[in-house]
């Protein structure tokens, strides 16, 4: 190809070393097409060269069909406003894709007719030659037709050539995205032959992209051959070898005549049935159509005559097979929808007549003859090639030929998109149409429509679908299933799956008789079984179920208790002893069942259904270890009697109400933490609450675990009316709708738990009536009753180290409302939190208790004192850093900081000057980095004048004196000198990454009344309200680079009560937004002692120079500062050298 090229270039120079001029073969057509309205002196004449072909392709690129898209084209350009200063003289060369041809015609155009562009011709290697011709003169080279060759689009071979067809490469990447996409990897690729070999060109295009070992989707091309348009055995052959091998079928056609032809060839070989998908692959922008003006059905998007339609006015008889084999039919193409269909339908109407007529006056026999139905397949190609140029040429905004004839120039230009005739025409920066594919195919109704839309940017293809649901979309034709591209009985049929029967019919026959035979042996041990398994379940299910007579009572049971009352020993040693009844105790009574001692409960006689007889069963089988087991329930007497597991050291009533047991915060958090696990396991279990959890159903064993009782009896105390004590413990909501157990929800237990809680915490019975007004009865009243702040026990206990999170976790829990309150599950979890790491279980806590007591409780008095006096210090340390000293004592302390007006603060705004651009040079840690170093010694600075720092918001500055500490008048001095100690810093501060850069503080200062407080409860701040800060805001930012700006009323305290010892200088008056027109003053510095303080300053006003709106506001020391003002006054240099100055 290098060679083919300098042979060229060398022909073109030999011929340029000659005087004459080359006749030709070719008929030549010139014409000037001209305005005969606008002959100004300034219009141009266009030379447009153009390489046509007569008889090569006559239906797709001969000039007879495509030629009058020329001036077709620069008739629309007119219509819309283009080219309006330029008339168009055509010089067309009959070429062919002959190569000796289209160098003698590109010579000619180049160097006697000295064109602007040129055009053509539509074959690819002829359109290489007349590229490299007009790259060495610098002529733009448009090409149209079978031009799509990957390698046309290489800029840097040619420069100059613009095509409007993308090129087969991308047509490649679309054809793998598209078998990717519908899983296929198994394809035949087939074309029609062709002199100028374009669908073999494209075909090997598509070949080396699907064939390129670095994609990601492999795909194996079984056959790639030629068939014939008039070469039907040779075709048959192809044909049936592709039957043979492949169902996705890859195929290229150029003319209309070929489509056609193939569908009726696969329609003859049997090609058409659900296995077979035929994609067409084609750049041509028509899809399922063809280019003709017949009388024929055309399709909504493109305005095309559908591909089975005959080429004739009548019909062939053809059309209903031709239509048959559309349906097993894809086409991917250049994005064919027209937006402007009526100017379509005109041109293939128009497009004949306009060859022949002026300005083109083509009389070939070709043109002369050609049929008016027809349309060239690449006339709206050669239509938007020239629309471009055009466009182009209108863009360069010039007359002037050394202007639009500069290819650096209009060049550029073609980078550019328009509505065309082939569609949305966008050309890239390779000169190259952008390739925007898409997939096509037939609707129900037999219309074209897309299914998927492929583009390709920046080297990357994106792939958009048009339908939501594939298979009823895409494969109505197939019964809603995607074809294989390998059909499961095989290629020739003989492949089908045997089935699972066939395969494996023995296996199966002796599979069925072993089950018959086990299912006889299951039937037979099940008659054995059953009735065993029913009398083992008989005993099981009355278990629960005890004889009155096998419960006794002890032998040392004192006659004079012989009472339903009992309590229980707190401390029992041996045997089981009775004790005197207190007023807390339960009708408990100790009873001996198989050799043990048993707990026992009598209730009264009640009818019980089955389902209570079910849940007793369930009752029996409940294990867990604060649960107190459940043995069983005696009904044969003339009374009920639950038997339970002895615990022997009472309930945690008994304990309480002794008031003879000390118990740490380690020692009740077990206790309570064992209460919630025990109630968590029953809202998990088959009951789904306790329903009457208190104090006394709360046992103690010997080894001090808490286990729950009276859990699952509701129906046996339905109809009795429960004394007014025991309804201390019962939620609010249950007392006002008088609920059953059964009617409760677990929330109401979390209630119940709660006033457990508070018993052990305040080691007091529950609401403590020895300290109390109210009986029971009335708190009961009251507890229904409810209201905003409803009653509750009070939570004070003498242990110092109970965790006030669990506090609060006990008063979540008896909340009011029942949402309020947390389910047992996250109790635990709380608790379980909550619990002390050092801490193993109760029993060892005691033991370890006592040992420490006695051998290291000064160490460890001293140990914990100290650990708690560095916690205080650090989170002391790190409050005052947060918030003023005082204010931070009494947020301590838990009261509440009311807001402290204070009568004369001064309140200073700093900000960096231009931080915004010198963050840009910087990264972000570097911006970090900076305002750290900057920050931090400013920080120092403040610590050595007392001045309090309220915040620093980004680049901004919030400091304070005279709050909240007054301090009189001494903090207009403290902050002044503040500032002037910043500028000093600022002025010597080098930035590392920028040492160039020089950082500048704009600073503003005033003084007057303030109002400070405490804002927030989760992170409070303390915050500045009122106008002084307002003021302040404003001073600064009305300020300028490296000034101290102050405000009058500033500028008064400094004077008056720090006389001689600052040097200051009036601004003059100035519009401060908000405030109107203010005198304010810049501090330029510390007077020396020895300075004479005789000097007396006139007072300056400067006129108002800018007009704001009055904004009146807060500022917080975390909310928004306002903009910037910008200050039209003069450079500060000369403001100073004009105007007086202060000695104060």
């Amino acid at each position: 190809m290098r060679i083919l090229e300098f042979f060229i270039l060398l022909l073109f120079y030999s011929a340029d070393s000659q005087n004459s001029t080359t006749n030709f073969e070719y008929s030549v057509y010139s014409s000037n097409s001209t305005n005969s309205g606008n002959n100004s002196t300034n219009r141009r004449t266009i030379k447009i060269g153009i390489s046509a072909a007569e008889t090569t392709q006559t239906g797709s690129v001969g000039w007879s069909v495509c030629g009058g898209a020329v001036p077709l084209a620069i008739e629309r350009l007119r219509q819309f406003g283009f080219v309006e200063n330029f008339d168009f003289e055509y010089i067309v060369e009959y070429t062919e894709c002959d190569l000796g041809s289209v160098v003698r015609a590109g010579m000619k155009f180049i160097k006697e007719d000295k064109v602007d562009v040129i055009i053509g011709p539509p074959c690819a290697q002829a359109l290489r030659t007349m590229s490299i011709l007009a790259s060495n003169s610098r002529k733009p080279v448009l090409g149209y037709g079978f031009v799509s060759d990957s390698d046309l689009s290489d800029v840097i071979r040619f420069p100059y050539l613009t095509t409007v067809l993308p090129n087969s490469q991308m047509l490649g990447f679309a054809v793998a995205n598209v078998l990717q996409q519908y899983h296929w990897s198994r394809v035949a690729m087939l074309y029609y032959q062709s002199d100028i070999q374009y669908c073999s060109s494209v075909m090997t295009d598509v070949e080396s992209t699907l064939s390129d070992p670095e994609a990601d989707f492999d795909v194996n091309i079984v056959i790639k051959a030629e068939i014939y348009l008039n070469d039907e055995e040779t075709t048959d052959i192809v044909l049936q070898s592709v039957k043979s091998r492949a169902r996705i079928i890859l195929w290229c056609s150029q003319t209309a005549f070929e489509k056609r032809d193939y569908l009726l060839r696969i329609h003859g070989h049997d090609m058409i049935s659900d296995e077979y998908v035929h994609i067409m692959l084609s750049m041509r922008n028509i899809a399922f159509g063809v280019q003709s003006t017949l009388g024929k059905n055309l399709f909504s998007q493109s305005g095309l005559t559908p591909i089975w339609e005959s080429f004739s006015e009548g019909t062939d008889g053809l059309e209903p097979i031709a239509k048959q084999a559309a349906q097993r039919m894809l086409v991917l193409d250049v994005n064919s929808e027209v937006i402007d269909k009526a100017y379509l339908h005109y041109m293939q109407n128009n497009i004949i007549k306009a060859v022949r007529e002026a300005p083109m006056n083509c009389s070939t026999v070709a043109c002369m003859s050609a049929n008016n139905t027809v349309m060239g397949a690449y006339a709206r190609h050669l239509f938007d090639v020239v629309y471009l140029y055009g466009v182009a040429l209108t863009h360069t905004n010039s007359t002037d030929p050394e202007v639009y004839s500069n290819v650096d120039v209009i060049v550029p230009q073609f980078i550019t998109s328009f509505q065309g005739m082939t569609g949305e025409v966008k050309i890239s920066t390779n000169l190259t149409r952008m390739s925007i594919f898409q997939l096509y195919g037939l609707n129900a109704e037999y219309d074209q429509v897309a299914y998927i839309n492929f583009t390709f940017i920046n080297e990357k293809m994106n792939v958009s679908l048009f339908y939501k649901d594939e298979f009823p979309t895409v494969w109505h034709f197939y019964s809603n299933h995607r074809p294989l591209d390998t059909p499961i009985c095989g290629f020739l049929g003989k492949s089908c799956p045997v089935s699972f029967f066939q395969q494996y019919q023995l296996l199966i026959i002796v599979a069925i008789i072993v089950i018959i035979l086990m299912l006889i042996t299951l039937i037979i041990g099940c008659c054995y079984i059953a009735p065993s398994r029913r009398a083992e379940q008989l005993r099981i299910n009355s278990e629960w179920q005890i004889p009155f007579l096998s419960l006794m009572e002890p032998e040392n049971r004192k006659n004079a208790h012989h009472t339903s009352k009992r309590s229980l020993q707190s401390a029992q040693t041996g045997e089981s002893k009775t004790t005197a009844i207190s007023d807390f105790c339960e009708n408990y009574t100790i009873m001996i069942y198989e050799k043990d001692l048993v707990l026992t409960a009598k209730f009264q006689y009640t009818n019980l259904t089955k389902s209570d007889m079910e849940k007793f069963v369930k009752l029996r089988k409940l294990e867990h270890e604060n649960l107190n087991k459940f043995i069983g329930l005696s009904i044969d007497g003339s009374q009920f009697i639950s038997v339970t597991k002895l615990c022997s050291r009472g309930s945690l009533q008994d304990i309480l109400s002794r008031g003879n047991f000390s118990m740490d915060y380690f020692f009740m958090f077990c206790i309570i933490k064992d209460i919630a696990e025990g109630l968590n396991y029953l809202h998990k279990s088959f009951l789904r609450l306790h329903g009457n959890l208190r104090s006394a159903t709360c046992l103690v064993n010997d080894s001090w675990q808490v286990k729950l009782a009276e859990f699952g009896m509701e129906n046996l105390v339905e109809n009795e009316t429960p004394p007014k004590k025991r309804l201390l413990w019962v939620a609010p909501e249950v007392l006002r709708g008088s609920l059953t157990v059964s009617q409760m929800d677990p929330s109401a237990d979390v209630y119940s738990f709660a006033i457990v809680a508070s018993e052990i915490l305040t080691k007091k019975e529950a609401w403590d009536f020895l300290d109390r007004k109210e009986d029971s009865e009335e708190i009961v009243y009251m507890v229904k009753k409810g209201g905003v702040f409803p009653i509750r026990p009070e939570l004070v206990t003498d242990i110092p180290d109970v965790n006030p999170d669990l506090i609060r976790l006990v008063k979540d829990c008896w909340a009011e409302d029942p949402e309020d309150r947390p389910n047992s599950e996250n109790i635990c979890k709380t608790l379980k939190s909550l619990k002390p790491k050092s801490k193993s279980n109760l029993m060892d806590h005691v033991f370890n208790m006592l040992e420490e007591y006695t051998q290291t409780l000064e160490v460890e008095v001293e140990e914990r004192t100290k650990e708690l006096t560095l916690e205080k210090k650090k989170a002391d340390i790190l409050l005052s850093r947060m918030l003023p000293k005082q204010v931070a004592e009494r947020l301590k302390a838990g009261q509440t900081v009311e807001p402290e007006g204070f009568d004369s603060v001064t309140v200073f705004f700093s900000d960096v000057v231009k931080f915004t651009q010198l963050s840009q040079k910087c990264s972000p840690f570097q911006v970090v980095n900076l305002l750290n170093d900057l920050y931090s010694n400013f920080d120092t600075i403040i610590e050595e004048h007392g001045v309090y720092k309220v915040e620093s918001i980004g680049d901004g500055y919030l400091c304070v004196s005279g709050l909240p500490t007054r301090n009189g008048y001494a903090h207009i001095k403290q902050i002044v000198d503040m500032s002037l100690q910043f500028m000093e810093y600022c002025r010597n501060f080098k930035i590392p990454h920028l040492p160039r850069e020089q950082v500048e503080l704009r600073i503003g200062v005033n003084s007057g009344p303030c109002v400070a407080g405490v804002v927030g409860l989760s992170m409070p701040r303390y915050c500045l309200f009122g106008d002084t800060v307002n003021t302040a805001s404003r001073m600064e930012s009305n300020g300028k680079p490296s000034q101290i700006h102050m405000s009058e009323a500033a500028h008064f305290l400094l004077t008056s009560h720090y006389p001689h010892q600052y040097e200051t200088s009036s601004r003059g008056e100035v519009i401060i937004k908000g405030k109107g027109v203010m005198e304010t003053f810049w501090v330029l510095g510390k007077l020396e002692e020895d300075v004479v303080d005789r000097i007396s300053t006139p007072e300056i006003k400067l006129e108002p120079i800018l007009k704001k709106e009055i904004e009146i506001r807060s500022i917080s020391s975390h909310g928004s500062r306002p903009s910037s003002v910008i200050d039209p006054l003069q450079d500060h240099r000369k403001f100073k050298k004009d105007q007086p100055i202060y000695f104060v």
